[in-house]
């Protein structure tokens, strides 16, 4: 009986000092990046989030501009931008957005090989709830005679 009291405290003391040392780590999202502090988050609002590109000719590179302004109170940091397609190259602002000011996300699109209609997003992820925002742009793109 004794060996088994002295077992069961043992477990119980490694369970509570893992639970301690788990407490002294920053708190992880899914991703494993640092849970942000709710107060650091701001607001967006999307001025361009579907854009219809219309027809190019198979081959064509299009530029696609995304506008956005910060209507938080705090700067808005675009952490990452994924392109559904590698024939898609997005970039982000590079410094954070001052509450109240407008910037952009620009986007290239290459036709290549990318006959018929396309249908691209591009993945923004942000200090805003939601973080992860979804940016459209159509095109279609005729095959080159």
């Amino acid at each position: 009986m004794a060996k088994w009291f002295f077992l069961i405290c043992i477990s119980a003391s490694m369970l509570f000092s893992a639970c301690q040392s788990a407490g002294d780590q920053p708190a992880k999202a899914d991703n494993n990046t640092e849970v942000q502090d709710p107060e650091a988050y701001t607001t967006v609002q999307w001025l361009d989030s579907v854009l219809d590109k219309g027809a190019i000719t198979e081959g064509e590179k299009i530029e696609i501009l995304y506008r956005f302004k910060n209507t938080g109170d705090h700067p808005l940091i675009i952490k990452d931008v994924r392109p559904s397609c590698g024939c898609t190259v997005a970039e982000k602002p590079l410094e954070p957005i001052a509450p109240g000011k407008e910037g952009s996300i620009k986007a290239l699109f290459n036709s290549q090989n990318k006959p018929g209609p396309n249908h691209k997003t591009i993945t923004v992820i942000s200090n805003t709830r939601p973080e992860a925002y979804q940016l459209i742009f159509n095109v279609i793109v005729n095959k080159k005679s």
